[in-house]
C-alpha cells in the first residue's frame, strides 16, 4: 500500500540507503525509480534529501568528478580533468590540491612535504597518511639520532618553522573574516573605498598561504645555497605582507 511504501521510503532516505534500496520483499531485487519514490514520498524536505542523495552518488561514481575540499563547506562540483593543484572554485575561490589528500593547494610546498612528517625529538621520517617509516616504501627517510644536541636542534628547528606557519594560518583568517565581513555589508557606499578593502584583504590571504607553505618548504629543504634564495624572497614578502 502506498503508506507503507512512503514509510519504507522515508526511513531509507533519511538512513541515506536509498540509492541502492529494493523492493521490501526478499525475494524480489527491483529498485523503485526516481519517479516512483517521487510519486510516493508526500514530505518536500525528503525529497530533496532523496535528490542530494542521488547527486552525492552520482559524483561518487563519476571518476572525474569531485567535491570542492573547502574545510568551511562549499557544495560546488569540479571537474578533475587538468585542475592538478592550483585552480580555484568558481563559486567560493577555495584553490584545492587533487594530486593528493591535502585539502588546500599548497604552493610552494610539495605534495611529498605534506605528507611527510618528521618526529620533533627523535627525527624519525613517516608518512602522516599511512603511519608507515618513509623508508622504504617512500622517497626519504630520516634516521634516528641518539644525540641529544641534535634532537634539541631538530626539535627548536621545528617549533620555529611551525610557529611562523601557524602565525601566517591565522594571519590568513583574520583577512578571510575581514572581507567576509565587509561583502555582507548591504547597502554599499558610491565611493570605491570598500572596494579596494575587498581587492586587498584577497592579496593579504594569497600572500599568507604562500608565506605558511613557504615554511613547510622551507623546513625540508635542504640545498643550503638555494634556501639563501628562497629566505630572501620570503622575507621581502613578509615584509610587504605585513606592511599591507
Amino acid at each position: 500500500s502506498q503508506p507503507c511504501w512512503n514509510e519504507y521510503l522515508t526511513t531509507r532516505i533519511e538512513q541515506n540507503m536509498v540509492v541502492n534500496c529494493t523492493c521490501p520483499i526478499s525475494e524480489c531485487h527491483a529498485q523503485p525509480t526516481a519517479a516512483f519514490i517521487c510519486s510516493i514520498v508526500s514530505s518536500e524536505e525528503i525529497i530533496a534529501k532523496y535528490e542530494k542523495a542521488l547527486l552525492r552518488g552520482y559524483v561518487e561514481c563519476c571518476s572525474n568528478l569531485t567535491w570542492c575540499t573547502n574545510p568551511q563547506g562549499c557544495d560546488q562540483i569540479l571537474l578533475k580533468d587538468g585542475l592538478g593543484y592550483g585552480v580555484a572554485c568558481s563559486k567560493c575561490s577555495w584553490i584545492s590540491c587533487f594530486n593528493c589528500s591535502f585539502p588546500e593547494a599548497h604552493y610552494p610546498a610539495s605534495c611529498s612535504h605534506m605528507s611527510h612528517m618528521t618526529c620533533a625529538k627523535c627525527n624519525h621520517g613517516f608518512c602522516w597518511r599511512c603511519l608507515k617509516p618513509w623508508r622504504p616504501t617512500h622517497k626519504d627517510y630520516y634516521n634516528c639520532s641518539a644525540m641529544v644536541s641534535k634532537a634539541a636542534w631538530q626539535e627548536k628547528r621545528f617549533q620555529d618553522y611551525n610557529e611562523r606557519c601557524t602565525f601566517h594560518h591565522h594571519a590568513r583568517e583574520f583577512a578571510m573574516n575581514l572581507r567576509n565581513r565587509i561583502s555582507s555589508i548591504r547597502e554599499m557606499p558610491k565611493i570605491r573605498t570598500l572596494t579596494f578593502v575587498l581587492d586587498a584583504c584577497k592579496v593579504l590571504e594569497q600572500a599568507r598561504k604562500v608565506l605558511a607553505y613557504s615554511c613547510v618548504y622551507s623546513y625540508y629543504n635542504q640545498d643550503t645555497e638555494s634556501m639563501d634564495i628562497v629566505e630572501q624572497q620570503t622575507e621581502s614578502l613578509e615584509l610587504h605582507t605585513n606592511a599591507l
